[in-house]
């Protein structure tokens, strides 16, 4: 659905990696991450509470919006699209098909960031966001 704030949002925001069956996010959970938000269409939206609470609980939530201490975002600016519960990714029970509103692949370096955590190497070293391709290419064997 339309962004809640009816507008393009291009920026980073701050990811945190659910735990879940994908292959892309194995071995990341936990993990928060700056990530790159550049859309107008992102929110998600359920039928009704019980199905949010469902997509929850069946552990196919795979990442979500958080603000800079790890709280879960509920509100603009650090929920770009207004998502319930800070909603950015979902996959399906099996792990193979993971969908993402925000784009990890276009920050995979350290030196595509215009942030990074301080304990990240400005000097252009693999962002967190690397292990999800190198986790597609083991699983792909």
């Amino acid at each position: 659905m339309r962004n809640r704030v009816e507008q393009f949002e291009g920026r980073l925001s701050l990811v945190e990696v659910l735990p879940s069956p994908s292959v892309l996010l194995a071995g990341m959970a936990g993990s928060v991450l700056p990530i790159v938000v550049s859309h107008g269409e992102g929110r998600a939206e359920f039928a009704d509470a019980a199905q949010q609470v469902a997509c929850e609980a069946s552990g196919t939530a795979a990442l979500r919006y958080v603000e800079r201490k790890g709280v879960v975002a509920s509100r603009y600016p650090a929920n770009p699209n207004g998502s319930p519960g800070g909603l950015a990714a979902l996959c399906n029970l099996d792990g193979r098909v993971t969908l993402a509103m925000p784009h990890p692949e276009r920050a995979f370096r350290n030196a595509q960031l215009s942030w990074r955590p301080d304990t990240a190497d400005a000097d252009g070293d693999d962002s967190g966001w690397m292990r999800m391709f190198r986790n597609a290419r083991a699983w792909l064997g």
